[in-house]
């Protein structure tokens, strides 16, 4: 059993898709170590159906994914979070809540599946696509020795993870 659990809250502007994918997979692979969260700054109010699909599809828990807006996580009572993920490029422009406890903030901008065009099969391939990267990047956030690191290196390390293979954000130019 972990020493400590870590809360995460993944945010994205209508907290439908991206986020919803994140929460449903750190919460499935966290081991115990990590307690996910998700929330929008102007949540949709439900969840995509084809999110659901391929969480289920992932072998992951889907009960009690909820589109919610993120003032319920900077209100008085609400879990402090140890870290906060942007994952969509709109939700990391806004002018976020202050959140208790000062948590250690990342993008980790992902397209968007649920603007995907096409039959059924390609826009639910765009959510698979979505949550393979999701899952990466976990992955990676997972592995890291939280216990040791000191706080501006891992904000460094977590910045390079939202860089990773199928980043929204720019990637730095290279002298």
């Amino acid at each position: 059993m972990p020493d400590r659990t870590y809360n995460v809250l993944f945010l994205c502007t209508g907290n439908s898709a991206r986020s919803i994918l994140a929460e449903a997979i750190l919460n499935g692979q966290g081991d115990g170590r990590f307690r996910a969260f998700s929330a929008g700054s102007r949540a949709k109010g439900q969840v995509h159906p084809l999110a659901l699909k391929v969480i289920e599809a992932m072998g992951y828990e889907t009960a009690g994914l909820r589109s919610k807006n993120w003032d319920e996580f900077a209100a008085p009572g609400a879990p402090q979070m140890d870290f906060v993920f942007t994952v969509c490029d709109d939700a990391a422009g806004e002018a976020c809540p202050v959140w208790p406890g000062q948590p250690i903030t990342a993008h980790w901008g992902i397209e968007d599946p649920s603007y995907a065009t096409g039959n059924e099969f390609q826009r639910e391939a765009a959510f698979v696509q979505a949550a393979k990267y999701m899952k990466n990047r976990i992955s990676a956030f997972t592995s890291l020795p939280l216990e040791s690191i000191d706080r501006m290196a891992l904000g460094t390390k977590l910045k390079q993870i939202g860089l990773s293979e199928g980043s929204t954000s720019r990637k730095p130019d290279v002298a």
